[in-house]
């Protein structure tokens, strides 16, 4: 089940308190103060893990609790601090407080640690307090109590290349030829019905990701079909394949109505470099090609078919060259989000 969307509840531990206490030794008549202090509670940190696929864990557990702080000890001894908790996410999740909506951060390497609910700190014993005046304090501090909120976990899949289609548009059809990937493909719209990811091998080891959503309809801003449930996905691809089938019938207004979506859905996911396929050339007699209609915007069009591999290897190699382009710039533009 791909689980791309949870809310959880996290509570770091408190700091222990520290101790009020006076040394009690042989052969010093008057001793002096000796409590130790608190220790730290356990702070709650979401950590990004490259082998997870879904957040489904995280609808079976849903409060993480981290251990408090031991308190201080006579002889100016320290208590014990908790252990941290870390929450394993797959990468490109999303963290926000789920009742105040604050963007807390976002992992998206294998390692990237974000903490999500800060410890306690441990409360200080009542040798912190001595003067030369006050040689016999009775002051010490409680710990300091751990943060404890809600947040929620969202998942937006992280590819180089998005496809976005009608349902029936092919994309299925093009990620199961062109990887390993093993989408679910039949004669009727919405068999997609979460996304799926494949690698794409080419020639001199190199590779990309595409990401395959569930097919878009008019209105999938708003809610219709599956399409905003899993719009979110394809925010982080570098590029865009918008996907249109020769039989459609009106091929124009297929194309207006996947970059009017995407324009309404996000703003940043319009702006993304993007280009048409017309998928289905099978249907087409021969090396017949077509009429194909304006796409204003398109870095490229490519007429290609899933099925008699036309049009594949030189579409392949133009999506590479272009996420060649799109990485060079990420790299000199140090605020990017993308990996």
């Amino acid at each position: 089940m791909f689980i791309d969307e949870v809310a959880v509840e996290v509570r770091a531990g408190h700091g222990g308190s520290g101790m009020c206490a006076f040394r009690r030794e042989k052969y010093v008549p008057k001793g002096g103060p000796s409590g130790g202090d608190g220790g730290r509670g356990g702070s709650i940190h979401v950590v990004g893990d490259g082998q997870l696929w879904t957040l489904l864990d995280y609808t079976y557990h849903r409060r993480w609790i981290a251990k408090d702080g031991a308190h201080g000890g006579p002889n100016q001894e320290t208590g014990k601090s908790a252990a941290d908790i870390n929450l394993p996410v797959p990468l490109g999740t999303e963290v926000r407080d789920a009742d105040s909506g604050e963007y807390l951060g976002e992992v998206v390497k294998s390692g990237d640690l974000l903490l999500v609910a800060k410890a306690g700190r441990g409360g200080l014993g009542n040798q912190h307090f001595a003067t030369p005046t006050h040689q016999a304090p009775h002051e010490f501090q409680p710990g300091e109590d751990g943060q404890h909120r809600r947040i929620k976990l969202t998942l937006k899949l992280i590819a180089d290349v998005g496809l976005l289609g009608e349902p029936n548009a092919g994309k299925s059809t093009l990620l199961a030829t062109v990887t390993a990937a093993r989408p679910k493909i039949a004669a009727y719209p919405f068999t997609t019905l979460e996304p799926n990811l494949g690698v794409v091998p080419l020639s001199r080891h190199r590779t990309f990701v595409i990401a395959d959503i569930p097919g878009i309809i008019e209105g999938a801003h708003a809610g219709k079909g599956l399409g905003l449930q899993f719009l979110r996905h394809v925010e982080r691809t570098r590029i865009l394949v918008l996907m249109v089938p020769l039989d459609a019938p009106d091929l124009a207004a297929s194309f207006a109505m996947l970059r009017e979506e995407a324009q309404r859905f996000s703003p940043v996911l319009a702006a993304k470099p993007h280009c048409v396929a017309f998928t289905k050339a099978d249907l087409v007699p021969g090396d017949e090609v077509p009429d194909l209609p304006e796409t204003p915007g398109a870095f490229a069009q490519f007429v290609i078919s899933s099925v008699s591999h036309r049009g594949l290897d030189g579409f392949q190699e133009a999506l590479w060259r272009r996420l060649a382009k799109e990485r060079a710039k990420a790299e000199a533009t140090p605020s990017s989000h993308l990996p």
